[in-house]
């Protein structure tokens, strides 16, 4: 074969292989708990994300590249969620929809970081996530939700207000996530001016909690704050109801799921809980509510949220013109901001949401709504 020849052929390999690598598929992880009690969340997780590429592929992809998901399931442990991120890495996916639970994002993210990972959680509310990955110089650790601070802030004020006088307890059960939030409630609620009669620490995935309502009622709460999930919250309302003690229970977001209702029956009716403002009644979710609904699923808490972190990481690949983890947050963080189901989110240089807004729902007859404060 003449060299002339040879150098032809050489060339065309260069490109062709070019060409498969430009329209290779951009593989986005789904981390969260796909299995074990807090599974609903994991379901959430994927139908958003799906439904989220779904819209993305059929508009021709991202510069024409399809969107694929790969499910990882950490069951909201952190041992698992390091492996899970490990798992990630070795695979070479450079981009991550979780995780869900502040304790498993927290430690992921340093995989995540060293192996320069853009990982953006849909749910993760735990403000050391990116707190810590600032003071690290770890620039692809974001969050596309909001902060347990911001949170506190709304709602501890308004406990102290709504309920001055009342006894009020604030429990936790010791993750990450709940007594974080739990943490930034009491503080502001303090602040302004109302002090809990009793603040306790409880062991999740117990069965038996009659213990600890007695405890609360021997002390009269009017009003009970709990840093948690729907499982254990469930419970406590039901055994308080057998032992025909009424109290006002307020929780933070994790309690969107219709789960709830199942797990604490009618002594659900009534609860209050704090959410980012309804994304499913934001304009721009239409189409995905439509869509999610026609599928036979309600796209209720964080749904969306993770829906929206796919459009982010789609939108940042095209704004920053490559597929770089480093580049793409950079991008995300420069000002601009991301349209998604949720509405405009602009980040901050941490890679937290700016101007986050909340409602307060009620639980009545099975379902929720935002009520006026």
């Amino acid at each position: 074969m003449k060299l002339r020849t040879i150098l032809a052929v050489a060339a065309g390999l260069a490109i062709s292989t070019q060409v498969a690598s430009a329209q290779e598929d951009i593989t986005i992880a789904v981390a969260g708990p796909i299995t074990g009690q807090l599974a609903t969340i994991g379901d959430q997780f994927k139908i958003g994300a799906q439904a989220a590429a779904d819209a993305i592929n059929a508009a021709g992809g991202v510069g024409g590249r399809k969107v694929v998901l790969s499910i990882q399931d950490d069951v909201c442990d952190p041992k698992q969620a390091v492996s899970v991120a490990n798992r990630i890495a070795a695979e070479g996916i450079k981009f991550v929809d979780g995780h869900a639970c502040s304790g498993s994002s927290i430690p992921a993210s340093a995989v995540y970081a060293e192996s320069g990972i853009l990982m953006m959680s849909p749910a993760s509310s735990n403000p050391l996530l990116t707190d810590d990955a600032a003071k690290n110089g770890w620039s692809t650790i974001m969050r596309l939700y909001t902060r347990d601070d911001a949170q506190g802030a709304f709602i501890g004020p308004w406990i102290a207000e709504k309920y001055k006088g009342k006894n009020v307890v604030i429990l936790h059960d010791k993750s990450a996530y709940g007594q974080g939030v739990a943490d930034a409630v009491k503080a502001t609620m303090n602040a302004a001016g109302l002090n809990e009669v009793m603040y306790e620490g409880l062991n999740a995935g117990e069965k038996d909690y009659t213990a600890l309502v007695t405890k609360m009622k021997s002390l009269n709460a009017d009003v009970v704050y709990f840093g948690g999930y729907h499982p254990e919250a469930g419970l406590i309302l039901r055994q308080s109801a057998e032992q025909g003690f009424k109290f006002q229970l307020i929780m933070p977001d994790s309690i969107a799921s219709p789960e709830f209702w199942q797990v604490a029956g009618p002594a659900a009716e009534g609860t209050l809980f704090v959410f980012p403002s309804d994304p499913q009644a934001k304009p721009e979710a239409k189409e995905a509510v439509e869509k999610i609904k026609a599928g036979g699923f309600a796209p209720e808490g964080f749904t969306l949220f993770s829906y929206a972190v796919i459009q982010a990481i789609a939108q940042g690949i095209e704004r920053a013109g490559t597929d770089d983890p480093l580049k793409v947050a950079e991008a995300l963080k420069d000002g601009t901001p991301v349209n998604t189901v949720v509405g405009e989110i602009t980040f901050d240089e941490k890679g937290d949401i700016k101007n986050a807004t909340y409602d307060i729902n009620q639980w009545r007859d099975g379902v929720y709504a935002p009520i006026k404060p």
